[in-house]
């Protein structure tokens, strides 16, 4: 079906949603505009869908929201009685449309006699993770586009162990959504006689009390917290999304009482008006919270991004300022200071495995060996390090010390699967306490760091490229480079070649091939002679295509150039490709 009978399709549709039909009314004469709306429908891949908000199937609306969950239906009714009782639990977050969206998502399983858990209120993604194992679910569903831009919006499905589909059931799961050949015949319950029935349960509280009760378990030292938490002043912006209830609960009824939150980021609001990006990635995210730290004499400001799974962390650097720590900074350091800990209470075990992602820096690596711990690379997507949790808890060949990825997400506590920013609230800010009373800020934490196991720096550049033309230059780019394999970057040899496509590791050198025993994905990876390395990944949820780096070296000094070089020799081999 091409974008043109899609179009006529919905043109035609009658009591078609008013706010959408006078949308479609405006693009009517923009081919150009209503080919990207119609051209296909809003992809549905192994994490969900993401996507602008809208008219069209390749938008987020109430009709292609109704698509995916009659999916997600369809797949629990073909695992039987069971699942459909053990149910779903639905989440949504701060942005336009995500309330409606989520009713609409229940309705469509109540149609289907499938039980529905649904939150009174915006939550945390990984209280929505916590929540499915919590109850017993047999899935969840998260509203949420994370810190995309304010016009975005998402559905996220997760599993009954709490984690994102891995590739196996995602994959089913995507099939049924596929097999819905039409959104506007998708039928929908009734919310009253859904609520009546019990069949539609409205739950809150009680669910936030046992999150946060759990999530206390996770601290080392919660004698010092309590008895010192008031000396650590802590700025915390939820930059207007989910956290600000859950994270200042838990920070304070552990007994961090000197937390001050940037007042004017603290509500939810869908146009993140204070923000350029709602990302905590981003040094202009921490601006508000960068003044009120100048005001308060803060030790360290937190940011976390609308759905809180990421969190960003700033401290004072030499110079008095706030620095934002990169996502590999904050992981090496939560890593150190727990497993050093863990060790000295006697709570480390001889099994414990870390798990991070494959473009994630090398130095967590360093400091897990260090302490004897097992560390396993997993793809890009913290789904991956949840399915391992899964399979280790089954096995029990490993323990799970830590889970992480560059773009500042965390997991302490196995009690959620996946990366949540509450939890790592919780143990960034015990670990500032605990470095302040040795006289250290995380700064000087982190500078000891480099000078035991070497200045590990790294970097992500992105290209976006959207609609039609863009997917194709995206694709070719990547066809050209398995088609053209380099040799060198620069002035370095590339060693070895990662094609987790074909699941094939390449030694340049001789032509010797291992198996990479990861799933498919669209991802190629280089290691260069100086232990160097770059990645190129097509982004799963939006239009464009990652470079990650990463460089190791003895000064600081050293490491800042060899990145910058690097980099600099990825982009030229790019844009010839381009």
């Amino acid at each position: 079906m091409d974008w043109k009978e899609n179009w006529k399709r919905w043109s035609e549709a009658s009591g078609l949603d008013k706010d959408l039909k006078e949308q479609l009314e405006l693009l009517e004469g923009n081919e150009e505009k209503l080919e990207d709306h119609f051209y296909k429908y809003l992809e549905f891949g192994t994490g969900g869908m993401r996507g602008e908000i809208g008219p069209g199937t390749n938008r987020m609306n109430r009709y292609t929201i109704r698509r995916a969950a009659e999916g997600l239906a369809r797949y629990i009714e073909e695992h039987g009685t069971e699942a459909q009782e053990a149910g779903v639990v639905i989440a949504f977050d701060s942005r336009h449309r995500s309330p409606e969206f989520a009713l609409e998502a229940a309705l469509t399983l109540g149609a289907h006699n499938i039980q529905v858990y649904i939150f009174q209120e915006l939550r945390p993604t990984p209280e929505l993770s916590y929540a499915v194992r919590h109850l017993e679910a047999f899935a969840g569903i998260v509203v949420t586009a994370s810190h995309n831009p304010p016009e975005y919006n998402g559905f996220k499905v997760y599993g009954e162990d709490g984690g994102q589909m891995p590739p196996g059931p995602a994959e089913a799961l995507m099939a049924k959504v596929e097999s819905v050949e039409n959104e506007f015949t998708v039928e929908t319950a009734d919310e009253n006689k859904m609520k009546a029935s019990r069949l539609l349960k409205v739950i809150g509280e009680d669910m936030d009390h046992a999150y946060n009760d759990d999530l206390q378990t996770i601290m080392l030292h919660p004698d010092m917290v309590q008895k010192e938490g008031g000396q650590l002043s802590i700025v915390f912006t939820p930059l207007h999304g989910t956290a600000n209830i859950p994270v200042t609960r838990l920070l304070e009824t552990s007994g961090f009482t000197n937390v001050h939150v940037v007042q004017e980021q603290a509500l939810p609001d869908p146009e993140f008006s204070t923000v350029k990006s709602p990302n905590p990635e981003e040094e202009e995210a921490f601006d508000a919270a960068r003044a009120a730290g100048e005001k308060e004499g803060a030790d360290i400001l937190i940011a976390t991004d609308p759905d809180a799974d990421r969190i960003g962390i700033a401290a004072r650097s030499e110079d008095g300022k706030y620095e934002l720590l990169s996502g590999n900074q904050t992981g090496a350091l939560m890593l150190e200071y727990l497993l050093s800990e863990r060790q000295r209470l006697g709570l480390l075990p001889d099994n414990g495995i870390v798990m991070k992602t494959i473009v994630t820096s090398e130095l967590g690596r360093a400091v897990a060996e260090d302490y004897g711990q097992t560390v396993l690379d997993t793809l890009t997507g913290f789904k991956f390090i949840g399915e391992k949790i899964k399979q280790f808890e089954k096995d029990g060949t490993y323990s799970f010390q830590f889970g992480y990825e560059e773009s500042y997400g965390y997991l302490i506590s196995s009690v959620v699967r996946d990366k949540d920013a509450v939890q790592a609230a919780l143990t960034v800010s015990e670990m500032a306490l605990w470095h302040k009373n040795e006289g250290r800020t995380l700064h000087d934490a982190l500078r000891n760091l480099y000078e035991t196991y070497g200045y590990y720096k790294e970097d992500l550049d992105s290209m976006t490229l959207k609609g039609v033309e863009g997917i194709e230059r995206i694709e070719a780019l990547l066809k050209k480079f398995r088609e053209m394999p380099p040799t060198s970057l620069g002035s370095k040899k590339i060693t070895v070649i990662e094609d987790y496509e074909t699941q094939e590791r390449t030694m340049v050198q001789n032509g010797h091939k291992e198996n990479i025993e990861l799933p498919v994905s669209n991802v190629l990876k280089y290691v260069l002679e100086d232990g160097s390395w770059c990645c190129i990944r097509p982004s799963g949820t939006e239009p464009k295509v990652k470079f990650y780096f990463g460089v190791c070296k003895e000064t600081e000094h050293e490491a800042i150039e060899a990145l910058h070089h690097l980099k600099n020799d990825m982009s030229k081999m790019v844009h010839e490709h381009v």
